[in-house]
């Protein structure tokens, strides 16, 4: 995606309207905070609504004093454009993709590895809440680069879309894949046989329906309300990753608000996580009925079988030592512990 892509990039701009640092105001009133959170989604789409839902909740509980005003894709430019808005402060928060910072924090690369978390959405989303790896270790490469992963989250199984059927590697060779701009990514399709394409989604709707790329991979809900099904043919339901978005922050940014703002960004991004998975799994259930009785443009649905998958994952597991030996700068030491993790905590790869 965003490819969903998901996918996240929360911006948020500090305004001192008070009189002190502290938020008191004195006589002049409550300080009041103005900030701005930019996603890689349309209004309607999970990152959008996501991001609207959270700053009608800051406005709640502040009493009116956060003022937050969300940016769908393309108000503030592209997606690697908001990843830099949010590394140099201009933006204060952001729901953004980690594949769209796959240059810059190698390690965030990680959720590009096919048939890594469990097949199971719930219990992806589990370990994302859970795992030091991502939220300690990883959160801490990000940092370097100034920015604060407050929350991982997914916004459902990745499916693919394609002019061609798909329902073994075979198919992909020479395959004209698009994808986000991660060197994971693209060794993920090599390893298939696909000719891999980075390209933003606000291209890839023209760009399938010309055939300068033949098929891209998304959410359900994103294949549907970009109207990607239009243009394609197939829908393959393989279910071989996870859309996962990030809630950040700009870390400077964020360490210099007063303790109670903090504290309440804090409290509302915990908050949120289950709202972002019920969100996602009505709008992945409502679209993929949609998609399926959609006599004008009909979509051949494929479902992989689980021997169809494992051939997929057997081509896909060498992709794991590369993020290793070529993409991690720590020598796969997140990989490992993240992998120890989904193990304990019960989910199947």
């Amino acid at each position: 995606m965003l490819g969903l892509v998901a996918a996240s990039t929360l911006s948020l701009t500090l305004a001192a309207c008070g009189q002190n640092d502290e938020g008191s105001g004195g006589d002049g009133g409550e300080e009041s905070y103005n900030w701005k959170f930019v996603t890689e989604e349309v209004e309607g789409q999970v990152q959008y609504e996501y991001a609207q839902e959270f700053a009608d909740r800051m406005d709640e509980k502040s009493d009116g004093q956060v003022n937050i005003e969300v940016y769908e894709f393309g108000g503030l430019g592209s997606e690697t454009d908001q990843v830099e808005q949010l590394e140099s402060g201009t933006v204060e928060m952001a729901v953004m993709s980690p594949g769209f910072t796959g240059n810059m924090v190698n390690e965030g690369q990680i959720f590009a590895l096919h048939f890594l978390f469990p097949d199971s959405v719930e219990a992806t989303q589990n370990i994302l809440n859970e795992s030091e790896a991502l939220n300690t270790d990883l959160r801490e490469k990000y940092e370097e680069h100034s920015i604060t992963p407050l929350s991982f989250w997914t916004e459902g199984a990745m499916q693919w879309t394609s002019s061609s059927e798909i329902s073994e590697p075979a198919d992909f060779e020479g395959f004209k894949m698009r994808t986000q701009d991660s060197p994971l990514i693209l060794e993920s399709y090599e390893a298939y046989g696909a000719d891999p394409t980075p390209m933003s989604w606000s291209e890839l709707y023209t760009s399938l329906d010309r055939g300068t790329v033949e098929g891209q991979e998304n959410p359900i809900f994103f294949i549907g309300d970009a109207s990607f099904h239009e243009v394609q043919d197939y829908m393959t339901i393989s279910n071989h990753n996870n859309y996962v978005a990030m809630t950040t922050v700009n870390t400077d940014w964020y360490n210099e608000l007063p303790e109670e703002m903090q504290e309440m960004l804090d409290e509302t991004t915990q908050e949120m996580q289950e709202w972002a998975f019920d969100e996602q799994d009505a709008q992945n259930e409502e679209w993929l009925e949609t998609i399926k009785n959609d006599d004008e443009n009909a979509t051949e649905i494929i479902e992989l079988d689980e021997e169809q998958r494992d051939a997929f994952r057997e081509k896909a597991e060498p992709v794991r030592d590369f993020y290793r030996e070529e993409v991690s700068t720590v020598d796969g030491e997140i990989l490992d512990k993240l992998e120890q993790e989904i193990e304990e905590m019960g989910g199947e790869e």
